[in-house]
């Protein structure tokens, strides 16, 4: 059998997908960032009409054509609109894969005849794109190179055994060389591809070097080049049809036993652990109920996974019964092998994955906070509050900058100050409708206000922190603003 391959090329895939959410009239235009200007990444045909070109500077095409309308282009965007036509295209061919930025190339041996013919194949596939409003073009050749040349200089259909006679019209620029060999060959009088072919390969490679040879080669058939389709990602869900309806909270649970038991299994089998979890219940009057629950770390333990589901599923209206369950892992994330001892012993970490697991179900995982040390000298903004899940505990380690008061509150102003002298905090000090008298004192440790944030709490200027021993028992963090006379206190040591 002949191999045959199908060539795809979307020339304005990015303004195609970015136009159909959001339509727009006239010039059009996706924008890209290089160094420190804009260039044009994708146009439409009426940008085109008007003498624009891609790769033109952004600045150079406004004084073209002023009413060019533009738009940052999303790069992720584009790569997945491709993703999403390559499982489109799979019902042209079962070995499909993405070529370029903007290209499809798809091994069709075999399956022509099923449309009625390659002819009828690309008319088929090129009137299913035009009704999308996809500019798209098709070529079908006996090699990779050849259909890759045709499909971007009109496409069409070149018959087994005449590679040569289908494409030797093409320019070389076709054959995906650099544009200094297209130059360098069209300066010496070989522009097009038949000019190549009856020439010896050993001056060729010698003079443009053997890149050329070897895409001459290939759009020719003489080198093989394959088509590897890329493997689909695994699928985490796994599903039980039951003969008879069920509705007891023991009978879903103990079917829910099974499904993880072969979930676990799978994500055990691609080394990934699950972050959330859905169950769905269909009943019997074609109704369904989910439940969905979120995981602390990435697991698959399915005893420990089954005990966050019991409090869902006994709150699950059965109605008539239900007689389908089905369960997926929404969220991965890898999780690598580790080694286990015999015991049974509850790590520690294992211990809060699920308490985590347990409280955020029934709280919200974004109110469970975790305090982390932040990069600030400002007490204050010496910690932030982050989700626990999301985030990991730093272990502890040297202290990098002098002890803080566990206890941390707004300023509090203090009064009726007694034997103050110069550099040393009060002998005598009232706070809290309380008198206090200081024992020891240690300090002082002068913080200055981060000047690149406008805090309005310490626009008073810098301070002087004392820690306070008191004869009455606390241990208070004191400060004094030189340009600001008074004292205040700010928090509370242990």
């Amino acid at each position: 059998m002949a191999r045959r391959l199908l060539s795809l090329w979307f020339p304005r895939l990015a303004s195609d997908t970015s136009r159909r959410r959001r339509p727009v009239e006239g010039a059009f235009a996706l924008v890209l960032r290089a160094g420190n200007a804009e260039h044009l990444h994708c146009l439409n045909r009426a940008a085109e009409a008007k003498g624009l070109r891609q790769g033109m500077p952004l600045a150079d095409a406004r004084a073209i054509c002023p009413e060019l309308a533009t738009r940052p282009a999303d790069l992720p965007a584009q790569k997945l609109a491709l993703e999403v036509l390559r499982r489109w295209a799979a019902r042209y061919s079962p070995m499909i894969a993405v070529d370029g930025v903007d290209g499809l190339v798809a091994d069709i041996s075999g399956v022509a005849h099923l449309f009625g013919g390659e002819p009828d194949l690309r008319a088929d596939l090129d009137a299913r794109l035009a009704r999308s409003d996809l500019s798209a073009a098709s070529a079908i050749a006996g090699s990779r190179g050849a259909a890759y040349a045709l499909v971007r200089h009109g496409g069409g259909v070149v018959p087994d055994g005449k590679l040569a006679q289908g494409i030797g019209h093409l320019p070389v620029s076709a054959l995906r060389i650099d544009h200094a060999t297209a130059d360098g060959l069209a300066r010496v009088g070989l522009p097009r591809i038949a000019d190549l072919i009856d020439l010896p390969r050993a001056p060729l490679a010698r003079r443009f070097g053997p890149g050329l040879v070897l895409r001459l080669d290939q759009a020719l058939g003489i080198q093989a080049e394959s088509v590897s389709a890329e493997s689909e990602p695994p699928h985490f869900g796994v599903r039980m049809t039951l003969p008879e309806p069920i509705g007891l909270q023991s009978d879903v649970m103990a079917g829910l036993a099974r499904l993880l038991d072969r979930l676990c299994s799978k994500l055990a089998l691609h080394h990934m652990g699950a972050r959330r979890v859905l169950l769905e219940l269909r009943r019997v009057d074609r109704g369904a109920v989910k439940v969905e629950i979120g995981l602390a770390r990435p697991m698959r333990d399915a005893s420990r996974i089954a005990a966050l589901f019991a409090k869902g599923v006994d709150e699950v209206d059965a109605g008539f019964g239900i007689d389908c369950l089905r369960l997926s892992a929404t969220l991965v994330e890898p999780m690598p092998p580790e080694q286990v001892g015999g015991g049974h012993t509850v790590k520690t970490e294992d211990a809060l994955a699920d308490l985590l697991s347990s409280v955020g179900n029934r709280l919200g995982f974004d109110r469970v906070l975790r305090m982390i040390p932040a990069d600030s000298q400002i007490p204050e903004k010496s910690f932030s509050l982050v989700p626990a899940i999301y985030s990991t505990a730093e272990p502890a380690g040297p202290r990098k900058v002098a002890a803080r008061p566990i206890i941390l509150f707004p300023p509090e102003f203090v009064s009726d100050v007694v034997g103050q002298r110069p550099g040393t905090p009060p002998a005598r000090f009232r706070w809290r409708r309380m008198w206090f008298t200081t024992l020891r004192a240690q300090g002082p440790e002068r913080i200055t206000p981060e000047w690149w944030f406008d805090d309005p709490t310490w626009r008073s200027g810098l301070r002087d922190y004392w820690r306070v021993e008191t004869q009455e028992g606390p241990r208070l963090w004191l400060f004094h603003t030189p340009q600001a006379p008074g004292w205040h206190v700010h928090g509370e040591f242990p």
